[in-house]
């Protein structure tokens, strides 16, 4: 249900933006006695929920399948035929987008928050504009995440983003993918299994930049294993289409004909046209809002979260942001704990799951405290035995020698995300090295290694 608005009315705090940590801070805000509405321009979820996170990963899930199909052959299991109905699976994942916004809307609806749908622009330090009316609060908090980031090059109107890719109404059959990023290597994979010619143009010498050099390294092997092209050091510098084949031109004077071409170049703040530069909020380079460990710009009674802030950009971020901001003002609870090695994932195929320090962080930080010690182990998991697969398994565990402390696992594997999730609250705990070594292991499954590394 969607409340009648009046504007006349002062809020204790407005959310601009439904995403999940916009909704999360409007649900607590509520919740603990404030008057909360909350103003979004498209439809309630935001980008995980509708145009991230959840539909990538329901198509992840999908597009797995022609591998376990592949690998039940090796476990005497015939198939005669089957086929990918492509147009049926973006159905389902828009009836479960639809089934999640209703849920999204019953959780604000039932914390009494009122919900404004229009784009918001910031009047001044508590007043917005919605659909010609305004807004009043006491409290202002910008959660509006972030957006694909589309290169200034001849026939930009042709890419598509990683929004578009979700819903496409044909399977392409050769798909340029432009970028090196987590999103680029999960669509490239996403496409690669469901039968699509795949090939990654990247300007930088190694994919994944940001992560450990041993997990790009082996990831870049494990996709060319799976017949993903990838070309490294190469820019796009035109886009053309002729009848229903788009040429992509390359530097160095190299080109490929293709059905579609994703932008996977990064993406940046959604903060334009806002009026946010005419209050005078403090704004980075990329249009991120620059705030203080409590959210705080630099203008009175306005805050911001989430992508917005380009701080760690990943959605439990927001939400437990949004959790700590609302408790903070209208709960009353006055303690604040730094977030500290996040874990986080990139769901390609093999998975990867991370946290703490990379090996190059690491010899940088502990260089004059001590050093480092690196384990690691590269293996062929159980199941590849009888499937015939040739995916590896890869678990690097960086420990620092003046005190025994695990800083840092890196691993990729099918179920290392989920693994690398539950090895961060050890992270976190403080665990050491021997505390590793001196927790059994469940025998046979891959985790095991992460207790048996030498």
């Amino acid at each position: 249900m969607i409340t009648q608005i009046n504007e006349k009315i002062k809020y204790d705090l407005i959310v601009i933006g439904a995403g999940s940590g916009g909704v999360r801070a409007a649900r607590i805000a509520a919740n603990h006695g404030a008057r909360v509405a909350i103003i979004e321009s498209v439809k309630v979820g935001g980008t995980c929920v509708l145009r991230g996170c959840v539909p990538k990963k329901l198509l992840v899930y999908g597009s797995h399948v022609a591998q376990e199909i592949k690998d039940a052959e090796g476990f005497g299991w015939s198939f005669h035929s089957f086929k990918h109905d492509w147009g049926k699976l973006i159905k389902s994942k828009n009836l479960e987008l639809d089934r999640l916004n209703k849920v999204y809307l019953n959780l604000l609806d039932s914390s009494g928050v009122e919900i404004i749908y229009g784009f918001a622009k910031l009047l001044d330090r508590n007043k917005i504009a919605v659909n010609k009316k305004t807004f009043q609060a006491k409290k202002i908090l910008i959660s509006v995440g972030g957006k694909p980031f589309i290169p200034n090059i001849k026939g930009k109107d042709l890419f598509i983003t990683s929004d578009d890719a979700l819903d496409l109404k044909n399977l392409p059959s050769k798909i340029v993918i432009y970028g090196g990023g987590y999103i680029a290597l999960e669509f490239a994979c996403i496409f690669s299994n469901l039968g699509s010619e795949v090939t990654i143009v990247y300007r930088g010498e190694k994919i994944l930049r940001g992560f450990d050099e041993d997990v790009r390294d082996r990831i870049t092997l494990e996709l060319k294993n799976k017949n993903i092209n990838i070309l490294k050091n190469k820019n796009i510098i035109s886009l053309n289409k002729k009848k229903e084949l788009i040429t992509v031109e390359l530097d160095q004077a190299s080109k490929l004909s293709v059905d579609q071409v994703l932008c996977a170049t990064g993406r940046i703040p959604n903060t334009c046209e806002m009026g946010l530069e005419s209050l005078g909020v403090q704004l980075g380079s990329k249009g991120e809002i620059i705030v203080d460990k409590y959210n705080a710009t630099n203008i009175k009674n306005i805050f911001a979260l989430g992508d917005v802030t380009d701080q760690i950009n990943l959605t439990p971020v927001a939400i437990l942001e949004g959790q700590r901001f609302s408790d903070r003002f209208f709960g009353e609870k006055k303690d604040f704990n730094v977030m500290k090695n996040v874990p986080s994932a990139v769901f390609s195929q093999p998975a990867i799951g991370v946290v703490g320090l990379t090996e190059e962080e690491a010899l940088k930080k502990y260089k004059n405290k001590g050093g480092i010690n690196i384990y690691k182990t590269i293996f062929k998991p159980m199941k590849q035995t009888m499937s015939g697969g040739s995916t590896k398994i890869m678990m690097k565990m960086i420990v620092a020698k003046q005190n025994d402390k695990v800083i840092g696992i890196h691993a990729i594997g099918d179920d290392m995300p989920e693994i690398v999730q539950l090895a961060a609250v050890a992270i976190n705990a403080g665990a050491k090295k021997r505390d590793f070594d001196s927790t059994v292991g469940i025998h046979p499954t891959a985790a095991e290694e992460i207790v048996t590394m030498k």
